[in-house]
């Protein structure tokens, strides 16, 4: 009977490996296509976020809400069938992010498969790690500062409104918001696989159950609605 059982476990794993790299054949020719093609997914354009947030800041000063107002306001006008159509003074709207040990405020603009958009920030200030995603991240400060840390640098990068923090795909910092900091974050790559570092805290540390299916509803109903007309 040990050797039956033995042929039998050898068969399963036989089975096994021949699936993966069935399915492993199929779908990496595919992935390696999108890859190549990601660019002519994209609705937004760098240059103009950039643009739009020093625009905010200069018709706004140190009125963070009202900058905000500003970018959403352009951007619902600019992109109106890929935006968030509820309103970012809607507090439902709102939720908390703990990602790498930061923690802080988030209003989702836009979330679909290679992009996505937000507002994220806190008034009491946080620190935390990047985190190494599959997208390149843009973060433009709209009001208070973030530094940055690389290991082996001895001084920070430090960002001041109207700059842009550029993590490129793949890189990892230690990053900290010493005060008050608030930024248009944006997005390209593929977004999906950055949704776990997104949601580890919170399902390992601070548990906060009725935040994470708040992040998980707004989040999925964003992208679901972007796929319906053909958003990638």
């Amino acid at each position: 009977m040990a050797p039956k059982s033995s042929s039998q476990s050898g068969g399963g794993l036989t089975r096994l490996l021949t699936t993966i790299a069935i399915v492993l054949g199929v779908f990496a020719p595919i992935v390696m296509m999108l890859e190549r093609n990601l660019e002519s997914f994209y609705v937004f354009d760098k240059e103009h976020l950039h643009d739009l947030a020093k625009r905010g800041i200069a018709a706004h000063g140190n009125d963070t809400g009202a900058i905000v107002n500003y970018i959403v306001t352009e951007l619902a006008e600019r992109h109106p069938t890929h935006i968030n159509t509820n309103a970012h003074s809607n507090p439902d709207e709102w939720m908390f992010n703990n990602a790498g040990g930061a923690m802080g405020g988030m209003y989702l603009i836009h979330a679909s498969v290679t992009e996505y958009l937000i507002i994220f920030g806190t008034a009491v200030g946080t620190e935390g790690h990047s985190g190494r995603h599959t997208a390149d991240d843009y973060f433009h400060i709209l009001s208070g500062e973030q530094w940055a840390y690389t290991p082996g640098d001895y001084k920070p990068e430090v960002f001041p409104p109207g700059s842009v923090h550029h993590l490129h795909r793949g890189t990892v910092k230690q990053y900290k918001m010493p005060e008050g900091c608030f930024a248009l974050e944006y997005a390209r790559g593929w977004i999906p696989p950055m949704l776990f570092f997104g949601f580890a805290d919170g399902l390992s540390s601070t548990l906060d159950l009725p935040t994470l299916w708040r992040t998980t509803y707004i989040t999925g109903r964003e992208m679901l609605g972007n796929l319906a007309i053909g958003k990638f």
